[in-house]
C-alpha cells in the first residue's frame, strides 16, 4: 500500500528532503494516480522551499475549511471529537503505529501512513467510512485553486464507496484542541473522557447523520 505513504508524504508540511525525494515519489505511484497529482508535484519541484513552505502555513494552518484534521470538519470540539480520536488512536496502537506527542489522531498524513499498513481489505474499509470528510476537504481545495485539492481527488477515487456531502460545525482553532487533547490541571481528560459501554465504532460522522453508504458497506 506504498501509495498511501506517498500521498501521505505529499500533504506533510515541505521540507527539502521531500522536494529532493518528488522524483521518487512520482515514480512509485500508479500512472492514473501519478495524473492526478501532477499539479502539485510540479509546483513542489518549480518553487523555492520558503514559497512553499509560507503557501503550506496558509492552505492548511491558516484557513480552518482546508484543515488537514478530519474529526474538525465533522465534530467540531464537541466529545463526540473527543471519543472519535480516542477511538481512532485506539485502532492505531493495534496495529503498533506510534505517535509523536504532538500530533492529534486525525491528522491527514497520519491517517495515511496508518492505511498503508494496513492490508488492502481493511484500508479500504477505513478509507471508505473516511471519504466522506476527504472528498469535503478536497471541494474546499478546489474551490481555492490549490494544488493540494489532487491528492484529495485521487483519495476519494481509491474509496470504496461514493462520498457523500457534510454539513459544517463550528471549527475553532487547533491549539485549543492541542490544549485540551490531555489532562488538565486537574488530572482529568474530559474531551477524551471514554464512552461508558466499552469499544466504540470510529465515528467520521456527526452523531445520527451517518451517511448512508458508508452504513451499509
Amino acid at each position: 500500500m506504498k501509495h498511501y505513504q506517498i500521498l501521505s508524504a505529499l500533504l506533510t508540511y515541505p521540507e527539502a528532503e521531500l522536494v529532493a525525494a518528488l522524483p521518487e515519489l512520482e515514480a512509485g505511484l500508479p500512472v492514473p494516480m501519478r495524473a492526478g497529482v501532477a499539479s502539485l508535484l510540479t509546483h513542489l519541484a518549480e518553487n523555492d522551499l520558503i514559497t512553499l513552505q509560507q503557501e503550506y502555513v496558509q492552505t492548511f494552518d491558516r484557513t480552518p475549511s482546508h484543515s488537514l484534521h478530519l474529526f474538525e470538519h465533522i465534530h467540531g470540539e464537541s466529545r463526540d471529537r473527543g471519543q472519535a480520536m480516542v477511538d481512532l488512536m485506539e485502532e492505531y496502537k493495534k496495529h503498533g503505529l506510534e505517535m509523536c506527542p504532538d500530533e492529534l489522531p486525525d491528522f491527514v498524513p497520519l491517517f495515511l501512513e496508518f492505511l498503508s499498513q494496513l492490508d488492502r481489505e481493511e484500508a479500504g474499509r477505513l478509507l471508505g467510512d473516511a471519504v466522506h470528510v476527504l472528498a469535503h476537504i478536497g471541494r474546499k481545495l478546489a474551490a481555492n485553486g490549490s494544488v493540494y485539492a489532487g491528492v484529495f481527488t485521487v483519495l476519494e477515487g481509491l474509496s470504496p464507496v461514493a462520498a457523500e456531502e457534510l454539513s459544517e460545525p463550528p471549527v475553532k482553532d487547533m491549539d485549543e484542541a492541542l490544549e485540551t487533547f490531555g489532562p488538565g490541571a486537574d488530572g482529568v481528560e474530559p474531551l477524551l473522557k471514554p464512552a461508558t459501554g466499552g469499544a466504540q465504532p470510529i465515528n467520521f460522522y456527526p452523531r445520527g447523520t451517518r451517511p448512508q453508504a458508508a452504513a451499509a458497506h
